[in-house]
């Protein structure tokens, strides 16, 4: 042995206080005449922190919380906790027998929105897709093999066409869904759209009141209150066009809430044709929607998947969003994800 020499590190905070460990470092003399250190598992070479602090910064980061949080808990520099996260990554996934897709507004170097896929049997995320562009869900879907791609027996997305065009190309085993959310929307919009037509031939005050009341049309009318029944029964009795809607919605609710597949499928036909025939052109545009989608929508009444897990994955990256301030850099916005919902 040659000498000793001492040095200040960090380590873990106790009861919330920054803590410093002094080591005492033996420093040997080989007989070649060349000095070394001796090594110690808990502190790597060059380090000023111990390793438990380190993954103790990872495990923080894991929740919503931002980087200058976690840097000021651990009593380190945020551009140390970022150059220790850059070493957690997280690799391709194998695809689950039900693959939910959704896409998120991340306002990432790479583009406006990016792609969220999640495992819709054990709501777990899978990964994050840089874009939602064609070019680059074809590219990502392509490093898959045509074995593991035939594993995907679901396929559960919104209504955006894109999303089925390649479902049928990358997973033609797997049976379409589309979430319940997405197409029952089309109903709240059209009945939206019929009081917001007629309201602009009413006075200013029964406009307002029409307005105001908006909630109670939306609402399903078993749920509402005897008081709040009678200002619908009111509201409804001024116009045709908004009575009619009213009771399409209502029977479109009933048919989405119903356990009985066969009930559904034929509801939803009957459904479809009094809305055409209705002369409501807000419903007349949902009856086509529908009748275009009518096999996907069929299979969510049937095999019941929806998008709910991942609209809330979604909800959890809007935080993370907030607290972080916005994250630019993908690859890291994308590990910071998986790291937060694994």
């Amino acid at each position: 042995m040659h000498d000793y020499r001492e040095q200040t590190i960090k380590d873990l905070p106790f009861q919330f206080k920054h803590t410093y460990l002094v080591l005492r470092k033996r420093r040997y003399a080989c007989s070649c005449g060349k000095r070394f250190y001796e090594s110690y598992d808990f502190l790597p070479r060059y380090h000023r922190m111990t390793n438990r602090l380190a993954f103790f910064i990872c495990q923080e980061l894991t929740k919503l919380t931002s980087l200058t949080s976690v840097a000021k808990v651990a009593n380190v520099s945020v551009s140390t906790v970022i150059r220790i996260f850059n070493h957690v990554n997280y690799g391709t996934p194998t695809l689950p027998k039900v693959l939910c897709i959704d896409e998120f507004k991340g306002n990432a170097e790479t583009g406006k929105y990016q792609c969220i896929l999640v495992d819709g049997e054990n709501n777990k995320v899978l990964d994050i897709i840089p874009d939602r562009c064609q070019s680059d869900l074809v590219g990502y879907f392509r490093q898959f093999s045509r074995k593991e791609r035939n594993k995907v027996k679901f396929f559960v997305c919104d209504m955006w066409q894109p999303y089925v065009d390649l479902a049928k190309v990358f997973f033609p085993n797997a049976i379409i869904v589309i979430d319940k959310y997405h197409f029952i929307r089309h109903v709240t919009w059209a009945i939206e759209n019929v009081r917001k037509r007629i309201q602009k031939s009413m006075t200013a005050t029964l406009r307002k009141y029409y307005k105001r009341s908006r909630k109670l049309i939306l609402t399903r009318y078993h749920k509402l209150k005897d008081e709040n029944k009678e200002a619908v029964d009111l509201m409804l009795l001024y116009n045709d066009d908004l009575r009619i809607a009213h009771k399409l919605k209502e029977w479109f609710y009933e048919i989405c809430q119903s356990d009985k597949y066969s009930y559904q499928c034929r509801e939803l036909a009957k459904w479809i044709q009094n809305a055409e025939s209705s002369g409501i052109p807000e419903f007349e545009k949902c009856a086509a929607t529908y009748r275009r989608w009518h096999k996907e929508i069929k299979n969510a009444f049937k095999y019941g998947y929806t998008n709910g897990p991942t609209e809330g994955f979604n909800n959890k990256i809007k935080v993370l969003k907030r607290i972080s301030f916005g994250l630019k850099n993908f690859y890291r916005f994308r590990n910071r994800i998986l790291h937060c919902t694994s």
